[in-house]
């Protein structure tokens, strides 16, 4: 099982530096005090779920949600020494 726990910690590693990466490319929120006066996009805009940004949050919250399974599963695995 010791591979196993290499495997997985290797792989760990990379969705790490993966979400980094998704992170650093996707753009910020900088419209402030717009949104009172309504600047921002509405809830039910037509280009939503087609922008490149909408894409990267969505791809950014199920890698997240990989990254955070991986990580305890590999903490289990580790902890009863497997």
């Amino acid at each position: 099982m010791e591979t196993l726990s290499i495997v997985l910690a290797s792989v760990d590693i990379l969705i790490c530096v993966v979400l980094v990466i998704l992170v650093v490319f996707q753009e910020g929120n900088d419209k402030g005090m717009g949104v009172i006066g309504g600047g921002a996009d509405t809830f039910f805009g037509k280009e939503k779920g087609r922008t490149m940004d909408s894409k990267l949050k969505k791809f950014t919250a199920i890698l997240a949600t990989v990254f955070a399974v991986l990580t305890v599963i590999l903490y289990l695995i580790l902890a009863k020494g497997w």
